[in-house]
This record gives structure tokens, sequence and C-alpha cells, in this order.
């Protein structure tokens, strides 16, 4: 896979591309992301990237032209370009999944007051990462590229992200490790029993249960 971000502050990004399960993936080739500032695509003397809104306003919007130059730059038949939007389709482990199929992801950070809506023609997937409002799309674009470099083959064992939460439409299963016993908390018994079958079924249950008292918007199976 490739993931090319637009951005206005690439350097926010070193951190997570340089760590962790996003290091290691870049090493063993399963994804290359590259950062382009796409201020470097302004006509402009001075590089400029946004200006007033049209009709009145506070803030700066996002101008077409940069943005549009660095897409077109980038853009192939196997993109999938993703703009990072409050308004866009809450995302979830589904969406994820399924992203992570694709060849080619282009992610545009918005920033300042918004982004021209022309621009919303060059995206085939609009996306927020919930109903809040971010200073720009930048975190978002780090959330999408952990949540999906994570699910490609090689990254991490298979079985560890098929039984985490969301995976099934519920949350996953409490867990504990030694001591058994920690300031009178005591692990459930069942799971130093043995008894792989009674395990299995136990996780299933707290599972549901979790899933009831924590968010029981999730539809778990049963």
């Amino acid at each position: 896979m490739k993931i090319d971000i637009l951005t206005l502050f690439p350097n926010m990004f070193t951190g997570i591309l340089e760590e962790s399960i996003i290091k290691r993936a870049v090493e063993k080739q399963a994804v290359t992301i590259e950062l382009h500032n796409f201020r470097d695509y302004s006509t402009d003397l001075h590089h400029k990237v946004d200006d007033t809104p049209y009709g009145g306003g506070a803030g700066m919007v996002l101008m077409c032209q940069p943005i549009f130059d660095c897409v077109n730059a980038l853009r192939t038949p196997d993109s999938t370009v993703i703009l990072l939007t409050p308004s866009g389709k809450t995302y979830n482990q589904q969406q994820a999944l399924s992203l992570r199929s694709k060849k080619h992801l282009i992610l545009i950070c918005g920033h300042y007051e918004g982004f021209d809506e022309r621009i919303r023609t060059l995206c085939d997937v609009e996306l927020s990462i919930g109903d809040y409002i971010l200073t720009g799309g930048e975190i978002p674009a780090m959330v999408l590229v952990d949540s999906i470099v994570r699910l490609l083959p090689g990254v991490i064992k298979e079985e560890s992200y098929q039984q985490e939460s969301f995976s099934d439409g519920k949350l996953d299963y409490p867990t504990y490790t030694k001591p058994s016993i920690y300031q009178g908390l005591a692990v459930p018994e069942v799971l130093l029993s043995g008894d792989h079958q009674k395990i299995a079924q136990w996780r299933k249950q707290a599972a549901l249960e979790k899933t009831k008292e924590i968010r029981p918007d999730l539809q778990g199976d049963d």
C-alpha cells in the first residue's frame, strides 16, 4: 500500500511515522507513506493557500488550486482520495478493514475555517473521526493511518485484530495478567482453570455483558 498525505504541517507526523507498528510496517515494506505540503503547489508568489470566504464570515478558506494540483500530480487509477472533514461519514473499524485492501490512499487534511466546496469533487470518500471540531485534519489522518496500517498483511498477527473490539460488532472481552490477586481484586477463576472451552464461553459472555453495559448502541452477536 501507498499512502500520500496532503498537509500544511508535515512535521506533525514525525512521531507517529517513526515509532512503533507504523515504523515497523514501513521497514517491512508493507506500506509507503509520503507527506506533501500542498503549499508547495501554490502558484501564488507568496505560496498562499487560503483566502476570505465569498459572502463574508470569520476565518480563512482553503483554495482549490494548490489542492487540485497536488492531488492531480499524485493520483493514479488505483487511488482512493479521502477528505478528512467533520461533515464526513463517521469512521469505524469496518471502514478500516475495507480501506486496507486499497492500493493507494490520498488523505487531504483540511485546516483553517474550512475548504472551498469544490475540493469535494476530487474526493472518493469523506470521513470524520467524530462529532467535534479539531484545528485541522492532521490528527484524523493519523488515526486513519494507524488503524489501517496495523491491518496490513504481516504487520501484526491476524488473530490479534480478529478478536479485538468492534471486530464482530461488540467490545473485546476483559483481559487479565499476573498477579492473580492485586489489592484484593481477583482474576476470574475460570481463566485460571486451564479449561479452554469454558474460557471461550466465559469470554464470549463477558464481551456481550461489557458491550451491553458500556456501549449498548453496538449490536453484538449472541
